[in-house]
């Protein structure tokens, strides 16, 4: 079958405008918010990553929330293809998961994403119109004698100079978007802390902690079973550490550490 036009994207959060009713590639994880997108967009169809699946299989969450408009969405399995690499899902991702519209059209786990592309842009197009649903960005307030706060932000994308100096926990995956390592965090922030999205083929969900060592910013990652990805809360005080900087072992970060008692006490640090 050959392979029709399509619309690729290493983050969903930087959608092109003109993709409706056209079949999107993104290297985001398959979480419900990435999905969201996908509706509000009116996109033909969607791939995402299934970020390792994850706790309350979340990584692959937009699936049944896109089928209850009956829109058609996949998975590639990050132990196929690098996260936030379109060019890499298209050379070697394979599917994963397939939602029911999916299906319909044909795609079915390990089928190539260039041939579930085929298949996808043939799927119905519909124009659905999902209620808004905002990623979430909540403070938590140090103690009498921090120094910092930590920000929670469900996205990287939700960065800002003003968290420059705190301690950003993200619902995001810790891979490198299209792997620029300009990506790697849009601040300086004290510390950095992702969703290791199941590590992943090359160890690509853990591509943003040497890029961050070398801006001196202290990163680590939890681990997939532990969080839910997109939800930054639940990486805070649910995540469990699964690899980290060497800035971040300077700052007395360890594998299996609960991550909200290692950023607690990094609030108190110089």
């Amino acid at each position: 079958m050959p392979t029709p036009e399509f619309v690729i994207a290493d983050t969903i959060t930087n959608l092109p405008p003109d993709v409706k009713g056209q079949v999107v590639v993104s290297g985001s994880h398959g979480g419900i918010y990435p999905g969201y997108l996908a509706a509000k967009a009116h996109v033909r169809a969607v791939i995402l990553n299934d970020a390792g699946v994850g706790k309350d299989e979340a990584g692959i969450e937009s699936l049944g929330y896109l089928d209850q408009y009956g829109i058609a969405a996949a998975t590639v399995s990050h132990l196929s293809c690098r996260i936030g690499d379109t060019a890499d899902m298209l050379a070697r991702g394979r599917i994963s998961h397939a939602n029911e519209a999916a299906r319909k059209a044909g795609v079915a786990p390990g089928m190539l994403c260039r041939e579930a592309i085929g298949h996808l842009a043939q799927a119905e197009a519909i124009m659905a119109d999902p209620p808004p649903l905002r990623e979430g960005r909540d403070e938590v307030q140090g103690s009498p004698g921090s120094r910092r706060s930590i920000r929670l932000l469900d996205s990287a994308a939700m960065v800002t100079p003003e968290d420059a100096g705190h301690i950003v926990v993200t619902g995001s995956h810790g891979g490198l978007v299209g792997g620029e390592p300009r990506m790697a965090l849009r601040t300086d922030a004290f510390a950095a802390v992702f969703h290791d999205a199941g590590v992943g083929i090359d160890g690509a969900g853990l591509t943003r902690l040497p890029a961050l060592d070398q801006r001196g910013i202290a990163a680590i990652t939890v681990e997939a079973a532990s969080a839910r990805i997109g939800d930054a809360r639940s990486i805070f005080e649910e995540g469990v550490v699964s690899a980290l900087n060497a800035a971040a072992m300077r700052l007395g970060a360890r594998h299996g550490l609960p991550a909200r008692d290692l950023v607690r006490r990094w609030t108190y640090l110089p």
